[in-house]
């Protein structure tokens, strides 16, 4: 701007000031100054309305590049940026202080000018006044000594609404630096987890029918979630409750009647015997121990099985399974020896009971031969501090912390410091190549070959936010201070301990109780199909446990059973909620999560490969195997003589039928949903085929030691469905079968028939 020009801006930007009764002056760059007293707030008032009408939504301009060359920071995480978004880019032609209702930021929202947003607010709207009222009062900024939020409250936190009654009002109170604290519900962001409830902008949360949400109120960076739960008219409603076998029928029991829900009965004895078999083992029981099981009188038998199985071999097969899908043992980055001796140190820590935070810990401080001490392997697949850290979270801690690596997480506390913070840990691992043997040479994800390990001593991970060295930051309940005081001298790490063995013994510590309750979470998810927390490795303040209560008295005992795994699962198997039937009565029929019934659920496609193989008395024949191994036993994803091998039926049967790839740390990568390539398996695939046809098994040995009919019939049920035909089931299946062309072809067509059923498919 010219020397001359000057003057005469500064009069009329003056003149306007004295006019309108602006409280700030603006020179001619269009710069104003902070005032200690405003009517409202930009950071406190104005950024809250322009969430509240969601502009900085990642659907909107909240977009990593804006919408209509407007961007603003993802849910208002950067205010001070924002606030220069407002006033000074496009020109400043977004507000006009002599005519504020003029401004597009008030004509775009209410629609006076076309706006690829839909209308956000009405001019009557107290959103309106505010953003008109600010734009009047000259686009003022916060003074240094403005208040700031220091927390958010709701009233209620969890609330119970019975019919009649559909809806319930929350409240949302803002407490500031200053010692203030405001009603701010009408700000406030309000989000429901279901469907079917809705959230007025006074916070009045309506529901169209009964059921359970998470009502999440946000102001600002803060977010706390209401729990709410809508109970169905029930006048008629009679408690019928079973006697208690211990803390997780009380807890579990206390809910139910609460929201007027009857558990189901008590399951049968073949229902619970292949439940507890299936969880624990992933393998039917036997025709001869069904048998045995069914006839057996004692009163405590169920405890007795459930010992049995939690000391079997078979026990450490599942666990390892389970656990191998976490860790991405596959052979892609490992090699097929990595593989073999990561998979085996796995299987020999659950043999050997070797408790959870313990195997933690030995994963997260390893280093050296990826062949000779095996649980460098899982540094060994991830190659980036970013990737380690994100495995590490989500695995050990049950928290999902990728959001926060672009933009502060949207849904919980995580900022990017504590992204980059938690990063950092990983930042110094690097990997000596003895060799790669690899055969596609353009693959750089391949290795073949030993790997060694190490820790330098030197390399940090970077905030791109900041250009600057991230500190260290455990995801915790850490305060910024107490974090800045874990990071330490950034040159090197402490002559005691490293960075990783400080993590380590961080994560497995009996006070760390992220651990402790994402651990037990994840094991109450494999017994009950259904985690207390869902997914289960997402845990965050607005996706809160179903019942509260039970996680928290799960995470003490397991703490308390110095984090074995098995301690726990004999109390939750030992629990009646666990052993209650399938089958529903008139209040829980739509209960799939508060665990009043037991939930059907398909086979996973190495159980379903084992049972086929168990049914019929034949091995699966998997590629780079002896006959004679199960599915859960696999160490690998692709099994052969190599990668590249060709599949074995057995490993197309599971590919089919949802085995994960283990590229992710997730449990969500294991599919479990129904296909029609699935269905065309079953009724005509070459695996079931192959097998009814065969020459060895139980079939065949039937037609050649000629068995009664009736005999074959029956250890086939007992084999396939853990329980003896019933007379019309058995008459049936004999008139079939001397109807046939041959016996053969007809008690192929049983098999078939049983293989193909509910029953058999399913874990009820």
């Amino acid at each position: 701007m010219n020397k001359t020009a000057f003057p005469t801006v500064f009069i009329v930007v003056g003149y306007f000031a004295f006019t309108t009764g602006i409280l700030t002056v603006s020179c001619a760059t269009g710069a104003s100054k902070p005032v200690s007293s405003q009517l409202h707030s930009f950071r406190n008032d104005v950024m809250a309305v322009v969430s509240k009408a969601g502009c900085n939504q990642g659907t909107c301009h909240g977009n990593a590049n804006g919408k209509g060359r407007l961007k603003l920071s993802l849910r208002g995480q950067s205010p001070a940026v924002d606030f220069e978004t407002l006033t000074r880019h496009g020109g400043s032609r977004r507000a006009n202080i002599v005519q504020p209702e003029a401004s597009l930021l008030l004509q775009k929202p209410v629609m006076n000018v076309p706006h690829e947003g839909g209308r956000r607010f009405k001019t009557d709207s107290e959103a309106y006044r505010i953003l008109r009222d600010w734009i009047a009062a000259g686009m003022p900024a916060d003074a240094d000594d403005a208040p700031s939020l220091v927390g958010l409250k709701v009233d209620p936190q969890h609330a119970t609404i019975y019919a009649p009654d559909i809806s319930a009002s929350v409240r949302a109170i803002a407490e500031f630096s200053d010692g203030q604290v405001r009603d701010v519900t009408h700000l406030s962001v309000f989000e429901s987890s279901a469907t079917f409830v809705s959230v007025s902008d006074d916070g009045v949360v309506s529901s169209d029918r009964s059921g359970l949400t998470t009502v999440t109120a946000r102001y600002l960076d803060q977010q706390v979630p209401v729990r709410l739960e809508f109970v169905p008219e029930r006048p008629n409603f009679v408690s019928k409750f079973p006697p208690p076998a211990n803390f997780v029928d009380e807890l579990v029991f206390k809910q139910l009647a609460r929201l007027k829900i009857n558990p189901s009965e008590l399951c049968d004895d073949t229902a619970f015997l292949r439940r507890a078999y299936l969880d624990l083992t992933g393998l039917l029981p036997t025709a001869e121990q069904a048998r045995q099981f069914t006839e057996e009188t004692e009163s405590d038998k169920r405890a007795k099985l459930i010992d049995t199985l939690l000391d079997s071999p078979e026990f450490a097969d599942m666990q390892t399974l389970r656990w191998a899908d976490l860790l991405r043992v596959e052979e892609k980055t490992l090699d097929r020896k990595g593989v073999e001796v990561f998979h085996a140190w796995i299987r020999n820590s659950f043999a050997k009971h070797k408790p959870l935070n313990q195997l933690a810990k030995e994963i997260l401080e390893a280093r050296g031969s990826t062949y000779k001490v095996p649980p460098t392997n899982f540094y060994r697949a991830l190659r980036k501090p970013e990737l380690r850290a994100e495995a590490a979270a989500q695995v050990f801690l049950g928290i999902r912390l990728q959001c926060a690596k672009c933009h502060n997480h949207p849904f919980d506390r995580w900022t990017q410091d504590d992204y980059y913070g938690w990063s950092n840990f990983f930042g110094r691992i690097d990997y000596k190549i003895i060799e790669n043997q690899r055969r596609d040479k353009n693959d750089k994800n391949e290795f073949v070959g030993e790997q060694i390990v190490l820790l330098k001593n030197e390399g940090d991970v970077k905030n791109p936010t900041t250009g600057e060295t991230a500190g260290l930051r455990y995801l915790g309940n850490h305060s910024n201070a107490e974090n800045d005081a874990i990071t330490g001298d950034q040159k090197s790490d402490s002559k005691e301990l490293d960075r990783l063995q400080r993590l380590a013994a961080w994560t497995g510590s009996p006070d760390n109780e992220r651990f402790a309750a994402a651990q037990a979470n994840r094991i109450w998810y494999q017994i009950m199909g259904q985690g207390i927390v869902d997914p289960i490795d997402d845990f965050r303040s607005t996706n809160p446990p179903v019942n509260p209560e039970l996680l928290e008295a799960l995470t003490e005992e397991f703490v308390r059973g110095d984090f074995h795994v098995r301690h726990l699962m004999r109390v939750i198997m030992n629990s009646t909620v666990y052993q209650l039937s399938s089958s529903t009565n008139t209040t829980n029929a739509d209960d799939e999560m508060l665990f009043s019934r037991g939930v059907p659920r398909r086979l996973t496609a190495e159980q379903t490969l084992d049972a086929i193989g168990q049914t019929l008395d034949l091995p699966i024949k998997f590629g780079g195997h002896e006959a004679g191994m199960k599915a859960v036993q696999l160490p690998g994803v692709r099994n052969g003589d190599h990668r590249y091998a060709k599949p074995e039926i057995g490993d197309r049967f599971l590919a089919l039928f949802g085995k994960p790839g283990r590229l992710l740390t997730c449990e969500c990568e294991r599919t479990n949903g129904t296909t029609l390539a699935q269905t065309f398996e079953m009724v005509s695939g070459e695996l079931v085929d192959e097998l009814l046809r065969s020459d060895k098994g139980r079939i065949a040995r039937a037609e050649k030691n000629s068995e009664s009919f009736a005999e074959t019939i029956a250890d086939l049920y007992w084999s396939a469905l853990s329980r003896k035909p019933s007379a019309d089931e058995l008459a049936a299946a004999e008139s079939h079968i001397k109807s046939s062309n041959s016996p053969r072809r007809g008690l192929e067509d049983v098999a078939w028939a049983l293989l193909n059923s509910n029953e058999f498919l399913f874990r009820r």
